[in-house]
């Protein structure tokens, strides 16, 4: 198997932000299907590779609403499909399950204890913001979470949850950063009237209070047909300078920004973050003619357009398992590549190593502080020595984003290369 070179270089503080560049190609992303092993008997935390399968999971909601992700479970399964049809490692085969959870506390729960009675070495690139109901019980059977969405405070603080983006907090925190520099007098964020947008409005507040920029609350439901009152209170005066940034789900996202078109706002531009806004949202409100035509958006990763996809692009294309089609887009279907593919190297370290494959040797090599390049994100690293100085967060350890705009209708970088945002996580000051 060829290794993946590193795709990240160094390079000098540009301005007052740190930055990384976006890999140009990523034609080792095609080869993650011939990396995985096999598990079988024993417990969940003793499971090995002397048997036929290596058995994981993905889960996400489904027939819910708004917050179902579908193509994070079909592309797990094609992930699955793809490996075994090339032959897996050393002759085993990936055993993908999928499980509903219903975007429920019970339904999470219900899909970890799945995750246990089928003996899975880890779960990957999974969706649910119950993680107080499933994580415990996978830290009771030393299960590791590889990649989950970010929506939840345990997946940034259980010892076994090891995330591969920065959640919420680093999107919003970006995207705070990224309206200074757009020139914002004032920002608007609307968002959830729940805790967990009670915590969005800190990691806003933070990057845009060394810039002295006036931060509105704006509380809004989660599912609305009409944002009227909520859009006319987050435009308030329609000055220059003003800015309004939404932290919603994509499908509320679309009816607010249908309220916001009826405004006829003239001076308030609107800003957003990858999940509320993504290209599917683009195109649906008007591409180039709607109103996000010039929004600007924080992402955990480059555009679906960036090579660095193709990989995904290409298991979408031989997709055989007749599921829901796949959008590459999505960030869900992102973050669950990019969770594979953690996986994939992992497992292809351990090998190489002479290690098996179980719960524990997983943990152990993401613990110990070895980075682990997949060329998709800056290197991961769950070392100690990296972790984030947050005693609510400690596991958030990708703290960069990259900021983009929509341009003739399409999501492009704003700006070549990432964007490290650790500073407004940890409440200190923006780098000279």
């Amino acid at each position: 198997m060829t290794s993946r070179r590193d795709s990240f270089q160094a390079r000098p503080q540009i301005g007052r932000r740190r930055r990384r560049p976006i890999a140009a190609a990523a034609t080792a992303a095609a080869l993650l299907p011939a990396l995985f092993s096999a598990s079988a008997c024993g417990g969940p935390a003793d499971a090995s590779t002397s048997g036929t399968d290596l058995t994981v999971m993905t889960w996400a909601p489904a027939g819910t609403g708004s917050a179902d992700r579908p193509g994070m479970t079909a592309l797990a399964s094609a992930i699955g499909q793809d490996a075994n049809t090339k032959g897996g490692l050393n002759g085993h085969r990936l055993r993908v399950i999928t499980c509903n959870e219903h975007n429920t506390a019970d339904g999470a729960r219900a899909c970890a204890q799945q995750a246990v009675d089928a003996k899975v070495v880890a779960v990957i690139g999974s969706y649910s913001q119950w993680g107080e109901a499933f994580m415990p019980v996978l830290e009771r059977s030393g299960i590791p979470l590889i990649g989950g969405y970010g929506l939840s405070q345990p997946e940034f603080s259980s010892p076994l949850s090891y995330p591969v983006d920065g959640g919420m907090p680093a999107l919003i925190a970006g995207n705070g950063r990224q309206l200074v520099d757009a020139g914002c007098k004032s920002v608007s964020l609307v968002r959830p009237d729940t805790p967990a947008g009670d915590n969005l409005l800190g990691y806003l507040g933070t990057a845009l209070r060394p810039a002295g920029i006036k931060l509105t609350d704006v509380k809004a439901p989660e599912q609305s047909s009409d944002y009227t009152p909520v859009i006319r209170k987050a435009i308030g005066k329609d000055e220059p300078g003003n800015c309004i940034t939404s932290a919603l789900a994509a499908e509320p996202t679309g009816n607010l920004l249908d309220s916001y078109r009826r405004q006829n706002a003239k001076n308030t531009r609107i800003a957003s973050v990858i999940g509320s806004v993504q290209q599917s949202v683009v195109d649906s409100t008007g591409g180039d003619s709607g109103p996000l035509a010039g929004a600007y958006v924080t992402s955990w990763y480059p555009p679906e357009s960036a090579k660095i996809w193709d990989g995904l692009r290409s298991v979408v294309r031989t997709d055989t398992t007749g599921g829901h089609p796949i959008d590459v887009a999505d960030p869900g279907v992102q973050t669950t590549w990019v969770a594979y593919e953690v996986f994939r190297t992992a497992v292809q370290k351990l090998a190489e190593s002479g290690r098996t494959i179980t719960p524990k040797t997983l943990s152990s090599l993401l613990d110990s502080g070895e980075g682990i390049d997949v060329g998709i994100t800056p290197p991961l690293n769950w070392g100690t020595t990296n972790m984030l100085p947050s005693s609510g967060s400690p596991r958030l350890v990708n703290t960069w984003v990259t900021y983009q705009v929509v341009k003739n209708g399409r999501m492009t970088l704003q700006q070549p290369g990432f964007v490290d945002i650790r500073w407004a996580l940890t409440g200190g000051r923006p780098p000279a």
